[in-house]
C-alpha cells in the first residue's frame, strides 16, 4: 500500500492541513480555528479523509504542528514550527536562505543552510509585528484586512505610527482619523510600522538572499511589498504561503511513517 501521510497545522486563527500520498497532494483545506481548537482539529481531519476520497480503512500517518498541535492528541507526532515551516518552503522554494513567517499570534524569522535550520528568532510575547496587529489596526480604521492592504498600496504617503504596543497604536490611529487624516495613509503608516518591527528581526540574523516569506501576512499584498521596501530585497512568496506548516508537517511525517 502507498505512504499517506496528514500534516496539521493548528493555528491561533486558522487550522491547516494537508493529505499527501507518495508526495502528491490529496486534499487541502483551511477552517477557522474558533473557541474549540480539539473539535476543530478533528473536523479538519476527517473533511480532509473525505474531501480525499480515503475510506475508513485508511490509516495515515498524522503530524501536527502550530500554536495550537496540543489539540491534536491524535496526531502520531507533533513538530515545531519553525522545523514544519522550514522543510515546507524548502520543498517548494528549495534555494531559500532566509525564511520570514508572519502568523496571527506570533513572528518568525529562519536561516537556513542548505535546506537546513541554523538560527532563528521569534516573536510569541508581543502582537506588534503580527497578524493580530494588523487586525487590531483594521479594527481601529473600520475596514477590512484587504481594505487595508488596498488603501495602503493606493496610498502616495504615510502616517508614521510611533506606538509601539497595539493597544496604544489603535488609539493613535483613532486619534488620527478624528484630526482628518486619510485612513490610505495611516494604513500605510501601519504596514510600515509592522515592516519595521519584523525588519529588525531580520537584521538581527543578518540578511541572507533569497528571502522568502509564509503564513497567513504573506497573503497581504501591502504588507509584502512594505517588507521589501524596508529590507531591500525581493520576497519570493510559495503558492498558498498559508499551508507551508502543514505542507511541511506533512513532508517531514512521511520520513517517519
Amino acid at each position: 500500500m502507498s505512504q499517506i501521510v496528514c500534516g496539521l497545522d493548528i493555528g491561533s486563527l486558522t487550522a491547516k492541513g494537508v493529505l499527501l500520498e507518495e508526495g502528491r497532494l490529496l486534499a487541502a483545506l483551511l477552517l477557522p480555528t474558533g473557541s474549540n481548537g480539539p473539535q476543530t482539529a478533528q473536523d479538519l481531519y476527517r473533511q480532509l479523509l473525505a474531501e480525499g476520497s480515503m475510506g475508513g480503512e485508511v490509516d495515515p500517518y498524522i503530524v501536527a504542528t502550530g500554536y495550537g498541535r496540543v489539540s491534536a492528541p491524535f496526531a502520531h507526532k507533533t513538530i515545531t514550527e519553525i522545523s514544519c515551516h522550514a522543510r515546507g518552503i524548502i520543498h517548494f522554494l528549495p534555494q531559500t536562505r532566509t525564511l520570514i513567517d508572519v502568523g496571527g499570534q506570533d513572528s518568525k524569522v529562519i536561516r537556513l543552510e542548505e535546506g537546513k535550520v541554523v538560527d532563528f528568532l521569534m516573536n510569541d510575547k508581543c502582537a506588534a509585528g503580527t497578524g493580530r496587529f494588523l487586525e487590531v489596526m483594521a479594527r481601529g480604521l473600520e475596514v477590512s484586512l484587504e481594505e487595508l492592504s488596498r488603501t495602503a498600496q493606493d496610498a502616495k504617503a504615510e502616517v508614521s505610527i510611533s506606538s509601539t504596543c497595539t493597544v496604544f497604536a489603535e488609539s493613535e490611529v483613532v486619534g488620527l482619523i478624528a484630526r482628518g487624516r486619510p485612513k490610505g495613509e495611516i494604513a500605510r503608516g501601519v504596514m510600515s510600522a509592522t515592516a519595521q518591527r519584523i525588519a529588525a528581526m531580520v537584521h538581527r540574523l543578518g540578511v541572507q538572499e533569497p528571502m522568502a516569506m509564509s503564513g497567513g501576512v504573506a497573503r497581504n499584498a501591502g504588507m509584502v511589498e512594505a517588507l521589501q521596501s524596508e529590507l531591500g530585497v525581493r520576497l519570493w512568496l510559495p503558492p498558498e504561503p498559508q499551508m507551508i506548516g502543514a505542507w511541511g508537517a506533512a513532508l517531514l511525517g512521511a520520513q517517519y511513517a
